[in-house]
């Protein structure tokens, strides 16, 4: 990267081999089971299904604390001590890790952190696009890069389909009315993020079989994605039948690039499995 290290929570859900791509590092969210907390990454999601499944309950999710980036800026610094550190951040609408990285930062001086505005997937492409720019523009300011990452942010658009609606419910998301007229009905939320918070915008009805390749047929159009890129994000579950159909419609609309995403711990607690998304770039 150059002059440069990009770093993004785990909720971010760049995969490894990418990550090891760019040199991405990543700082632990966390996920807590009762009186046990774990760092997203470090347990298999199914240990979230399962828990939920034996209890009735989710386990709560937590940004990343002061002393996770007082760590991490540290061990890059000793690394890359002539390296910026860009921290992209989860959405700080949705948890507290930009705050944390602002205090852990104001001692060291070769940090930035920028609110990007979204999580999952959405963060994930402005990490990887910003990655990219700085392949191209080792030598670019830091005000240059900046400006990129905000123009990324800016341009990225993420909608997902919950795998469970019992997820939302658990996690006090919907009311138990509204899940119950959703379950009748086979009625699926489309959820967005919209100036960095979460929101349902309309409802697919159906089975996620039917439900994701609409919305494949609906969302980019409506967001008037740029053709070079599409982000599918799911959670351990969905379809195999869904993850081909879909990829070949890709193809046929003319995506040039299709990533595959797929959810860690914090973001899986809240989807449930066999969740369905998209992201990419508007025009």
């Amino acid at each position: 990267m150059g002059k440069y290290v990009l770093l993004a929570e785990t909720g971010a859900d760049i995969p490894d081999d990418i990550a090891k791509r760019y040199g991405i590092w990543k700082v632990p969210m966390h996920v807590t089971f009762d009186t046990e907390t774990k760092d997203d990454g470090n347990f298999p999601t199914t240990e979230i299904f399962d828990y939920h499944k034996r209890t009735g309950k989710l386990p709560k999710t937590s940004g990343s604390t002061p002393a996770d980036f007082e760590k991490i800026f540290d061990e890059i610094h000793a690394q890359y001590p002539d390296r910026h550190i860009l921290h992209l951040a989860y959405s700080a609408a949705t948890t507290c890790s930009y705050q944390s990285a602002l205090l852990a930062a104001k001692e060291r001086d070769y940090v930035t952190s920028i609110d990007t505005k979204h999580v999952s997937a959405g963060q994930a492409l402005v990490t990887i696009f910003t990655a990219r720019y700085l392949e191209k523009y080792p030598d670019c300011s830091l005000q240059e890069v900046t400006e990129k990452v905000e123009e990324l942010s800016r341009h990225c658009r993420m909608g997902f389909l919950p795998g469970d609606l019992e997820y939302l419910k658990a996690g006090g998301r919907v009311s138990n009315a509204a899940y119950l007229g959703a379950k009748i009905l086979s009625l699926n939320p489309l959820i967005e993020l919209l100036d960095g918070k979460l929101e349902a915008t309309k409802k697919y009805r159906g089975s996620m079989q039917k439900v994701a390749p609409k919305m494949l047929e609906d969302y980019p159009v409506s967001q008037k994605f740029s053709k070079s890129v599409i982000a599918f994000v799911y959670s351990p579950g969905l379809s195999q039948k869904i993850h081909q159909a879909v990829e070949k419609r890709a193809r046929e609309m003319g995506f040039s690039e299709v990533l595959w995403i797929e959810t860690g711990c914090v973001v899986s607690t809240h989807s449930g499995p066999g969740a369905f998304g998209i992201s990419g770039f508007a025009h």
